[in-house]
């Protein structure tokens, strides 16, 4: 059994992964922190998990996490890098899934986060989480950085498109919307239902600070830099994650459809649909799929990707399990074998 510990237990990503972990059997969770809660039990807070979780909330501490075999940090942007080098130092193996260890540019992830960086020396140590890219990688890491739920959605959809130089690089467009939990479980008055219900907005047009991660590694797939227009919207929904893509054909764009499914035929959580189906996010709603979908309006020489995922899922929790999985050698589905819910 792998000892796991959550720092953050009372954030949406931190309640997905006990979701996700109470029924791992492979694992047993021995820490869970909250400094807020701390001495409360975790099923009293989340009734959901009773009979299923009897650990009481405790503060964040090195010394106590040393006792884990893995540690998530399910934590806000600035947290993780404060405890990583103590838990790598006493061979704890860290899954991050804020942004601490995502963007290898040092001086650009200060730029986009508005602080200087804890531990510079780590992120050239962190494997980027997104099995599909680097599950060799990963199996053999001790700092997983997890990635974005934007971000995900948007690689993989991508992807093959730049790997085989089928699309322009200088013309990336993403257009991109979220439920209102990707804005985290903090009270604030934008993601208030009142706010949010019968409306949609884009927002951070200017530039948004997935940006970066989404071109990093959008960049290691074309083997060249890329031009991306990145604009993502808030929907009047809990979950879910609707990834519409364009790219401008500069290939043969006839077995487009056959190089999507061969590129994800062995990957147990990205669905390619048919040419010209439209996936809907409450096809993955709950599960850690990611469906996509490829169109060819008017047979022109632009192509439309739809992807969607659950970002609760498959854009945090659910992929960050994922990588445990390898990093463990256990079966990669293990702990992660949920159907969509429906409705």
């Amino acid at each position: 059994m792998v000892r796991v510990g959550i720092v953050g237990g009372t954030g949406y990503t931190g309640v997905e992964l006990l979701r996700i972990l109470v029924l791992h059997k492979e694992v047993e969770i021995t820490v869970v922190t909250s400094r807020s809660d701390a001495g409360q039990s975790v099923a009293m807070l989340y009734p959901s998990l009773h009979g299923l979780c009897d650990v009481l909330f405790s503060e964040p501490d090195v010394e106590t996490l040393a006792a884990c075999d893995v540690v998530f940090f399910a934590t806000p942007n600035g947290t993780a890098m404060l405890m990583a080098e103590q838990l790598l130092s006493r061979q704890v193996k860290v899954i991050d899934l804020s942004a601490d260890f995502r963007i290898k540019d040092e001086k650009e992830w200060a730029a986009w986060y508005g602080m200087a960086h804890a531990c510079p020396d780590l992120i050239a140590q962190a494997v980027y989480g997104l099995p599909e890219v680097n599950r060799e990688a990963i199996k053999a890491a001790q700092l997983i950085a997890c990635p974005g739920c934007y971000p995900t959605a948007v690689q993989l959809g991508f992807l093959p498109l730049l790997e085989n130089k089928l699309i322009d690089p200088a013309h990336l467009i993403a257009d991109v919307k979220s439920g209102v939990s990707g804005a985290g479980r903090k009270a604030q008055v934008s993601a208030l239902m009142s706010e949010t219900g019968e409306s949609f907005k884009a927002y951070a047009v200017a530039g948004h600070r997935h940006l970066p991660e989404i071109r990093q590694g959008l960049e290691v797939a074309a083997k060249q830099s890329v031009a991306l227009t990145f604009v993502p919207h808030l929907t009047p929904m809990i979950r879910g994650i609707h990834a519409t893509l364009y790219g401008q054909l500069i290939g043969d764009a006839r077995d487009v459809q056959a190089l999507f499914e061969q590129r994800y035929q062995h990957e147990p959580f990205v669905d390619v649909l048919p040419m010209g189906a439209h996936p809907d996010t409450r096809n993955v709603r709950g599960s850690n799929k990611c469906q996509i979908a490829l169109h060819q309006p008017q047979g022109g020489d632009t192509l439309v990707v739809l992807s969607v995922i659950d970002n609760l899922v498959k854009g945090a929790a659910g992929q960050a399990v994922q990588n445990m999985n390898l990093m463990f050698g256990f079966e990669e589905n293990q702990g992660l074998e949920t159907v969509a819910l429906y409705p």
